[in-house]
């Protein structure tokens, strides 16, 4: 699960032991990392952090589905900060809709893009054992417009190892839980597993804990994703608190690399310990949780626009939740205007509405867009507005989109050197055209609500653990 590699990239102090598991850092080939990536960051870092649910191996055993291709069971985004004093971590829901972009599989061919795909179906592009984390990795930067610089996988054998090696994590249960809680296919209710209130787990315990989804809230994965939060934050307290020296911090680094993947640029011990010694000023108040901002899409889950950007904005800006331009600095106090300049977009009306889509085009063209036409789209039932970019254009089209609250962006090679623009239903129902509001305006920080539920590694285990 990521809590492994999470902690492992955030423990200081770790020094000679690291030198000792040379032998056991495996990594993966950057083969299948993407030629067109965004450009790299002077400020932070940002780390890829994916828990694997791969049943092959020493994870035979330790949970419930069979089958031997491996998928992404969690998926978190790290940002350290340039000050090496904050990070926040951003989960991504594995049911979240979202574009995988073109991936290499196994073969050395690569697959087509895929649109309004399940982004956990990325790591499972080559249907292997191990993964395909370059494509996870892909298509986070695709959805983040952030350039990845390590990525890391953990499996479940690490996970159950290192919580045992840590001698239990704190956790709380919201609600008694039973066996058919953890199996929805058992006709009876069965044994309780986890009684209500505060409890430590480790082991296959632990492991069960992380992956319990029904009988809690709604039963969502919404709701799990707050869990795993909450685990996360103990785990790192639990390490801090029994101290720093090597002695203690070896098992727990024996356990985790053991069961580690990395990228090239982790893949050796003096590697994986200089980026571990960066963060040794990170404290627990300063490690945030947070999720990409999200609606219900049926049984999935849509990415909420713009307020998505925003936060991805202000992590690109090394800039806290709270909306401050550096740690300790006050928020900015203008907007960030919307400039088109150098953009060329046509419009379409996806909609049976006469004259959206030049409605639209004035707009754009307010802001300084090149508007190169206006036209009928082939499909009018359209309920969503679509910002279709070329290879390479997705700054652009984050630029375009800021004028379309709630709209979706895309890639095609078929819209070329520019932007495609198909207004839909939700644009007829609120034409707005101010780019962004106060409290999504990436200069001002992100959406108060997302700032507002963020958890802290030191807040108290038992609150904010259900969604629903």
């Amino acid at each position: 699960m990521s809590t492994l590699s999470f902690l492992v990239l955030l423990v200081a102090g770790v020094g000679w032991g690291y030198l000792k598991l040379t032998g056991s850092i495996d990594t993966f080939s950057a083969d299948g990392v993407s030629g067109d990536r965004p450009p790299g960051s002077s400020g932070g870092q940002n780390v890829l952090v994916i828990g694997s649910d791969t049943r092959s191996g020493n994870n035979k055993g330790l949970g419930g589905r069979t089958g031997a291709v491996g998928r992404s069971d969690t998926v978190l985004l790290l940002h350290v900060y340039a000050d090496r004093k904050h990070a926040v971590a951003v989960s991504v829901p594995r049911d979240a809709m979202v574009d995988i972009p073109a991936c290499r599989k196994p073969d050395g061919s690569w697959t087509t893009p895929q649109h309004h795909s399940q982004f956990n179906g990325a790591f499972s592009v080559g249907e292997t054992a191990e993964g395909n984390p370059a494509c996870t990795q892909n298509t986070v930067e695709q959805l983040t417009g952030l350039r990845v610089d390590h990525t890391v996988v953990i499996d479940f054998a690490g996970f159950s190892a290192l919580t045992s090696a840590v001698g239990g994590v704190p956790v709380c249960v919201p609600q008694d839980v039973y066996q058919r809680d953890l199996n929805p296919k058992r006709t009876t209710r069965g044994s309780l597993v986890f009684a209500k209130g505060p409890q430590t787990v480790s082991g296959q315990r632990a492991l069960d804990y992380v992956r319990l989804r029904h009988g809690i809230g709604d039963g969502s994965d919404m709701g799990r994703i707050k869990r795993q939060q909450a685990f996360v934050a103990s785990l790192v307290k639990k390490v801090k608190s029994r101290g720093m020296d090597p002695a203690t911090l070896l098992p727990l680094a024996d356990a985790a690399t053991e069961a580690m993947t990395v990228d090239p640029g982790l893949g050796s011990a003096d590697k994986l310990l200089s980026f571990a010694l960066s963060m040794k000023n990170i404290d627990l108040h300063n490690t945030k949780f947070v999720t990409v901002p999200w609606r219900y899409e049926g049984e999935r889950v849509a990415v909420v626009e713009p307020d998505a950007d925003a936060l991805w904005a202000a992590l690109k800006a090394d800039r806290p939740l709270d909306g401050k331009t550096k740690a300790g600095a006050p928020p900015e106090a203008s907007q960030s205007p919307v400039s088109g300049t150098g953009i060329e977009v046509a419009v379409y009306n996806g909609t049976t509405v006469s004259g959206l889509a030049a409605r639209a085009a004035g707009v754009l063209r307010a802001h300084g867009f090149t508007v190169t036409g206006t036209a009928t789209a082939q499909d009018q039932t359209r309920s969503e507005t679509v910002v279709v970019h070329g290879p390479g254009l997705q700054e652009e089209a984050r630029t375009t989109a800021r004028l379309f609250p709630d709209a979706r962006i895309t890639e095609s090679a078929g819209a070329g050197s520019g932007i495609q623009v198909t207004v839909g239903q939700d644009y007829a129902d609120e034409p707005s055209a101010a780019p962004n509001t106060a409290s999504t305006t990436p200069a001002q920080g992100v959406p108060a609500g997302i700032a507002d539920e963020a958890r802290s590694a030191d807040d108290d285990p038992c609150e904010n653990l259900s969604y629903g």
